[in-house]
């Protein structure tokens, strides 16, 4: 493809035309120049190479991560005499949001190796494809464009937030975790497994005292205790109807999108299940509609917690009512011994209220129950609007009407025994960690 300066220069070609009809003399010369610039276009078209020059490779992470920013390089190996501009392209998935441009111009020099890197956000869980990858380039003398496509299309899966396990793995590893809002203070009175001795301190209950360790050395001496391992996890996700509403959030680049409530859900429970295999306990998953959709029974190690994400890296919600006394019911059938069992859902009609009301403190006090809800904030910002007219009035009404409905149920199990947790989707990950860590010695009772 011929630039803008060769149309330049062979505009002049029709003006000597136009002339050499008053000078017949300027003729030869106009093919003399037509043939001229015939000549050094080609030579610029030879000169500009082929593709074979360049060598191409699209890196980034093996697993994206939903609803967060996610790094996609493009390294450029280029095996060229000269410098010059080259211009390349990628083709994303068309159901990602792309941050920033996949199209940049880079200046090329001889056997130089090139990045450029941009980011993209995916709005939704699954299976992907990119495309090609476009290149274009000018010859020595700017007279032609040549350009490329080189295939890349490439598969690729999108997974819950695994972003966000990485991050914890790098704050343990920093002793940074208050940066993710996890808590790190152990509760020194919590557990049954020996830890450690240590000088008794005002704070330390009566029954931590040793008194033998306290006889040797002349001196209180507590004994500390340290949360049971080997515990079991068995997570209840709901996939029905409720949890298919949308809550709009902000990404941290400032990008704005839909996540379904689902979807804070399993990033959350990601984040549970990999903090809870690093705590030596078993974690099992049990997900839900109007019937079981999948059960994987509670088992440690590394191996299960990879198992749950694949379960869930395609998981999607239906659109029918959940069952709870069904997944209860199971729930109980399947696991005999003692468990944490974390519930996730989302609260909506008075069937379904009437359901959790009935069922879920059976849990206990076989299990320790916790229920996990969602906190919608455009409801919050409803309850809180001021009148100006009759549908903000009605819209005002119902809003309160449903968050003391969502307060009365969740006092209610609370005073049944069933632990709870209603947050907004912004902090249900730590939260919902932080609630296990604290709870994790009362399940050794």
């Amino acid at each position: 493809m011929v630039t803008i300066l060769w149309f330049g220069l062979a505009l002049v070609i029709p003006a000597l035309l136009l002339l050499a009809g008053s000078a017949p003399f300027l003729i030869l010369p106009t093919i003399v120049y037509g043939f001229g610039l015939g000549l050094l276009t080609w030579l610029d078209r030879r000169s500009a190479g082929g593709p074979d020059q360049f060598r191409i490779a699209r890196r980034h992470d093996q697993k994206l991560s939903l609803g967060v920013s996610n790094t996609i390089t493009l390294q450029i190996e280029t095996r060229t005499r000269r410098a010059f501009a080259l211009t390349l392209q990628d083709e994303p998935p068309l159901d990602f949001i792309v941050i920033d441009s996949a199209t940049a111009t880079l200046m090329a020099a001889p056997d130089q190796s090139l990045e450029h890197s941009y980011h993209v956000l995916p709005r939704q869980r699954g299976d992907y494809e990119f495309g090609n990858i476009n290149l274009r380039w000018t010859g020595p003398l700017r007279l032609y464009v040549r350009q490329t496509t080189l295939p890349a299309i490439e598969s690729v899966k999108v997974y819950p937030n695994i972003s966000e396990v990485r991050r914890y793995e790098l704050l343990v590893r920093r002793h940074e975790l208050f940066e993710m809002g996890l808590r790190t203070v152990r509760q020194r009175d919590e557990g049954t497994v020996f830890e450690s001795l240590r000088d008794y301190t005002p704070d330390d209950p009566y029954r931590a005292i040793n008194w033998k360790a306290t006889a040797r050395r002349g001196k209180p001496i507590s004994t500390v205790y340290e949360p049971e391992r080997n515990q079991r996890i068995a997570i209840a996700l709901d996939v029905g109807r409720m949890m298919r509403s949308a809550i709009r959030v902000r990404d941290t680049s400032g990008i704005a999108l839909n996540m379904a409530k689902v979807d804070f859900v399993i990033n959350s429970i990601l984040l549970l299940s990999y903090v809870a295999s690093r705590k030596g306990d078993q974690v099992g998953l049990l997900v839900f509609a109007d019937d079981i959709k999948q059960f994987v029974p509670p088992e440690a190690g590394s191996a299960q917690f990879h198992k749950l994400l694949e379960v869930m890296y395609a998981l999607g919600s239906e659109p029918v009512e959940a069952d709870y006394a069904r997944a209860i019911n199971y729930l109980r059938a399947k696991q005999k011994k003692r468990a944490l069992v974390v519930l996730f859902t989302d609260l909506g009609g008075a069937r379904a209220t009437d359901t959790l009301r009935a069922y879920m403190p059976r849990l206990a006090p076989q299990h320790l129950p916790l229920l996990v809800t969602i906190r919608d904030p455009s409801l919050d910002r409803e309850a809180e609007q001021t009148i100006v007219d009759s549908d903000t009035v009605y819209r005002r009404i119902v809003a309160e009407q449903l968050i003391e409905e969502r307060r009365l149920l969740l006092d209610y199990l609370s005073r049944s025994g069933v632990l709870t947790l209603d947050v907004d989707a912004d902090h249900l990950s730590a939260s919902v960690v932080n609630r296990y860590l604290q709870v994790k010695g009362r399940l050794a009772v």
